[in-house]
């Protein structure tokens, strides 16, 4: 059929399903057709199968992503792409009255966005927020909602300043380190889908136990822990058979991947008292391959590896001393030894160079760690982030 032809059609079947005593004032189908003659020269050929789904998202306004008929609860939704000839385009440029705040990385405060230099974007609609990432692109960001009783959400915020939903009612959330992908529960289910703009596309899904939940990425895995209130963790890959328990029943904690894919966590020892380092062999069920005791480890499993694999920042204690603390992976023993660095972690830890590291803590200041400098004997020093208001907690902008 030739395209004069299927515009015909389309005109010619939303009329039959209208209908009126008067002209129309705006004519529908060709609202239509020219949406989706906008999206399709957004699209290439490399990605006719995403001009497809959002076809569809578009003509619906809104999809849902998978019918479970074991899930209770408001629905999770994929929001398609907005018209954006409809719509004002909030300024992109931002308030940099405020001077900087003090990190090598962006902030998001409450529906703020605070780049290093100070500028300010406001993100209607965002937060509270649990986390936030860059999207692949640079484009904009990811922010993953804090729970509440309806569970958890997730926007997609573009630099011009318009925020989409891309998830609610979800459980938990967590997006890969490229900010390529993201896995969140849904009911009894776990999925894992691409992002590709503003938009998820083709989600996998496996059946998961109850209480089970996905707590991070390991490459193109997911790793899941299967009970929040005891030890035992599986990686799952999505679309190579379903999610199986493994013989893992006693990693609590999983702080990241070294270069060489293995894995760093905490696992639990004969003491009920005590916990200890390892490093897991993801090839092997998460089997410790090396153990190191000695630092109290805090059970809240808050921890960041630096990207060359050599630094732990982790919570826990020394003696009296409890906070952060500075772990190195390459002296892992059976005495490892730790340096306290600063107050405790809350939320992601973002390395942005081999030696320094960036968290938030409790009172939400920004804490920027340097290695060489703990290592002499100095702690890190908590900074507030300039112009937050109170209750807006910051959260640090990881993947830039």
């Amino acid at each position: 059929m030739r395209r004069d032809e299927l515009e015909g059609a389309v005109r010619e079947t939303l009329s039959h399903q209208v209908a009126v005593a008067r002209p129309l004032s705006a004519d529908p189908a060709g609202q239509a057709i020219r949406r989706a003659k906008r999206i399709r020269r957004r699209r290439t050929g490399a990605g006719l199968a995403l001009a497809a789904v959002a076809t569809v998202l578009v003509s619906t306004g809104m999809a849902q992503l998978v019918d479970d008929p074991g899930r209770q609860g408001t629905p999770i939704v994929v929001i398609g792409d907005p018209n954006p000839s409809g719509r004002p385009i909030p300024s992109a440029t931002a308030s940099v009255a405020a001077p900087a705040p003090g990190t090598s990385v962006d902030v998001l405060a409450g529906a703020t966005l605070i780049s290093v230099s100070g500028g300010r974007l406001e993100l209607p609609g965002v937060g509270p927020a649990e986390r936030a990432h860059l999207l692949p692109s640079g484009g904009g960001w990811l922010v993953v909602g804090a729970p509440t009783t309806a569970g958890r959400s997730l926007w997609v915020a573009q630099r011009d300043g318009l925020v989409q939903v891309l998830l609610a009612g979800a459980g938990s959330i967590v997006v890969a380190p490229d900010g390529r992908q993201v896995a969140w529960r849904d009911g009894t289910g776990l999925l894992v889908a691409g992002v590709v703009g503003t938009q998820l596309i083709g989600p996998v899904r496996t059946p998961m136990p109850t209480n089970a939940e996905p707590v991070r990425f390991v490459g193109d895995s997911v790793l899941v822990r299967l009970n929040p209130d005891d030890a035992g963790h599986i990686l799952w890959r999505p679309g190579v058979g379903q999610l199986t328990a493994g013989t893992d029943r006693s990693t609590l904690n999983v702080y990241g991947a070294l270069p060489d894919g293995r894995l760093v966590g905490q696992v639990s020892t004969g003491d009920p008292a005590r916990t200890c380092l390892a490093m897991l062999d993801p090839k092997r069920g998460l089997k410790p391959v090396l153990t190191g005791c000695g630092p109290e480890l805090s059970p809240d499993g808050a921890g960041g590896i630096s990207a060359d694999g050599r630094w732990l920042l982790v919570n826990g204690s020394v003696g009296k001393a409890s906070g952060s603390l500075l772990v190195d992976l390459q002296r892992l023993g059976p005495d490892v030894t730790a340096v306290p660095a600063g107050p405790p972690v809350t939320g992601e830890i973002a390395w942005t160079t081999a030696s320094d590291a960036t968290y938030v803590d409790g009172a939400g200041n920004v804490v920027r760690v340097n290695v060489d400098r703990v290592r002499s004997g100095k702690l890190a020093d908590p900074t507030p982030v300039p112009g937050v208001q109170p209750g807006d907690r910051p959260v640090l902008v990881t993947g830039s």
